[in-house]
């Protein structure tokens, strides 16, 4: 055992639970959630091995992404560990979830919902910090309130008369135009989801809802803020409502209220440093009509929950995203949860829809929450055709077809996907050299040509290397020393420097003093000023630059090859993906689907067929009450 392995070990060893140790033993719970377990037993005086051992699991499945941890179906499980990286099964035996409840329950450290203590349980077994829980109860009763509020004031022969100019007919749509449909809803409600994948028009939408909406503004000028969570997606929402904007036939008043600049979620609330408050808030609400938040799959619970709270009662919220994709690397699957009871609307408001929009909509249903009237699924992509088979193995992975998928990935009856069986890491850098060297070397010609930062930007940005992992033979801190071997060894760069000229760097720790924050590239070049030297360029959402000399970076890596999850927000025209060899807890649909459609043009697959297979087959869930309360209380508050 190693030096680290054995002080880790050691650590609960002494005077603690031995349920814990085993746990902590085998990789299952971290230091702090040991820590936890012990802190809410000293809270209640001394505790139990019950208290312990549920106060972990909380803790554990808040750093796992779940919002709590449903102690119910925890007990049904005779072992743990078959979810998890560990090895072998856990020898625990949870205790009989009846008495556990029960001495939960019953502990002065855990309430009921609505009580302030350290942990919140349910009626249904579920086990909150209470931080989450109170983050999960203030977006459901905002989102219900907002989705059952009287409709705004809106001139209904305006509205369709705007409908059907901004949104004609178009051909190719077989049946209803789901765009049309959403910027109707939006028009008519105070929040509105739309969730579509890529090349279903999200964002043309959204700028045809501001259009609608500014034309509905008589008395003045809508207060509009567009965001995003992270600056790559802020500036990606940037761009396309400013190359779309002067496409549409709107006065020049209209015009002037649609923004063209957007933020990150963190910069519209006012981030302060080292703290977990933004300067908007409850008390301080934001200066809004209209908020358009892009890209909400991969926003957590808490930061959606600040944003709405954040939102004037009477204002309008839009978000938007894809549901399918990855969710958030903070707590929460927030976008599934919303669009968990969507697909049709009630009757009558199906009818006023089909009214105004002309479209042929299918028959309403009764539901119990108002959410169902608030949400639209676009399914059409302009994108991905019918012969496209990124779209057709995109709609495989996201139904869980595995050998349909396999079929389109390993019979390769599309040009636009690539498969290359490869289990052996060892194989890796002669299955690399080739695509890495002609996906990076025209921007690597054009650092080397003199090329400003803006150009060399937009062709690195054509390919990407994406992976399920970070470390391992097939993670990206090996996929990035291979790149840079691959590339050397081809003259492209010169790795005698740690900071040659071409080396992309991603920020991994924000850094609020000089505003970079985790997930940020840079592009090392040299220095106008000074050529012998060299810079690290970043292009902000405005399209502005800013160079900061590399010893003033915050904490970086180099990013030729990134986590799937790092990916998201981003498109590019090839990527390569690559999968390890042995089955992970981390892949899954969501990681294949959201890897998959980052490429608009061309998909490369490195891997395993049967992990493939499996990964389609395993479907990511997080553990929250937020779907319950959206679709499920609604309907027992009704029934009572």
């Amino acid at each position: 055992m190693s030096e680290n392995a054995s002080s880790k070990n050691a650590l609960p060893a002494a005077n603690a639970d031995p349920v814990l140790s085993v746990l902590y033993e085998q990789g299952l719970l971290s230091d702090l959630d040991v820590h936890f377990a012990r802190f809410m037993n000293r809270l209640a005086d001394g505790g139990s091995p019950d208290l312990a051992l549920a106060a972990a699991l909380a803790s554990h499945a808040s750093g796992q992404g779940d919002i709590c941890i449903n102690l119910r179906q925890w007990a049904r499980r005779r072992s743990w560990g078959a979810e998890t990286e560990s090895a072998e099964p856990s020898p625990v035996a949870p205790p009989p979830v009846g008495d556990w409840l029960a001495s939960l329950r019953a502990s002065s450290v855990v309430g009921r919902p609505g009580e302030r203590q350290p942990l919140v349980l349910d009626r249904r077994g579920r086990l909150y910090l209470y931080r989450y829980w109170e983050y999960e109860q203030c977006l459901a009763d905002d989102l219900l309130r907002r989705s059952q509020a009287a409709s705004p004031s809106v001139d209904e022969a305006r509205l369709r008369a705007d409908l059907d100019r901004l949104f004609p007919h178009h051909p190719q749509l077989s049946g209803p135009d789901w765009q049309k449909v959403a910027a109707a809803v939006a028009a008519l409600k105070q929040v509105c989801v739309i969730s579509g994948g890529p090349g279903t028009g999200k964002t043309s939408t959204v700028l045809r809802i501001l259009a609608l909406l500014a034309g509905q503004a008589v008395e003045r000028p809508l207060r509009i803020a567009l965001a995003a969570p992270t600056g790559k997606a802020a500036a990606r929402l940037q761009e396309s409502i400013r190359a779309a904007k002067p496409l549409l036939d709107l006065e020049a008043e209209q015009l002037a209220q649609i923004p063209e600049e957007a933020s990150t979620l963190h910069r519209l609330l006012g981030a302060r440093p080292d703290s977990v408050y933004f300067r908007y808030n409850r008390d301080d609400p934001l200066p809004l009509d209209v908020l358009v938040v892009d890209e909400v799959s991969m926003v957590g619970l808490a930061l959606l929950a600040k944003t709405v709270t954040a939102l004037p009662a009477e204002a309008r919220l839009i978000l938007l995203g894809d549901k399918d994709q990855l969710a958030s690397v903070e707590a929460g699957a927030v976008l599934g949860d919303l669009c968990a009871g969507a697909g049709r609307f009630s009757p009558e408001f199906q009818m006023q829809l089909a009214t105004l929009t002309g479209e042929p909509l299918p028959r309403g249903r009764e539901s119990s929450s108002p959410l169902v009237d608030a949400i639209v699924l676009l399914r059409h992509s302009y994108r991905f055709g019918a012969d496209s088979g990124i779209g057709a193995l995109a709609r495989a992975v996201n139904r869980g077809k595995s050998t349909e998928a396999l079929d389109l990935l390993v019979g390769a009856p599309h040009e636009d996907i690539v498969w290359q069986e490869l289990a052996d890491p060892a194989d890796l850098p002669e299955w690399l050299a080739e695509p890495v060297t002609a996906g990076f070397a025209p921007y690597l010609r054009a650092v080397r040509e003199g090329a400003g930062p803006a150009a060399v930007f937009e062709q690195f940005n054509r390919f990407r290397v994406l992976a399920a992992l970070r470390g391992g033979p097939f993670g990206v801190e090996a996929l990035n020393r291979l790149c840079e071997a691959a590339l050397f060894a081809q003259g492209l760069i010169d790795t005698h420097s740690i900071w040659y000229a071409g080396r992309p760097v991603m920020v991994v720790r924000n850094d609020y003093n000089l505003r970079l924050f985790n997930g940020d590239i840079g592009m090392t070049l040299p220095d106008p000023d000074a050529p012998e030297r060299v810079k690290v360029f970043f292009l902000g959402n405005d399209g502005a630059l800013r160079s900061f000399a590399p010893a003033r970076l915050p904490e970086h890596e180099t990013v030729y090859a990134m986590t799937v999850h790092k990916s998201q927000g981003s498109e590019f025209e090839q990527v390569l993906v690559v999968t390890p060899s042995e089955p992970s807890p981390v892949l899954s649909r969501e990681l294949l689907y959201t890897a998959l459609t980052r490429a608009k043009r061309e998909a490369m697959f490195y891997g395993v067929p049967e992990v493939f297979a499996a990964a389609v087959g395993r479907r990511l869930r997080r553990s929250s009450g937020l779907r319950d309360r959206l679709w499920v209380e609604p309907r027992t508050r009704r029934d009572r």
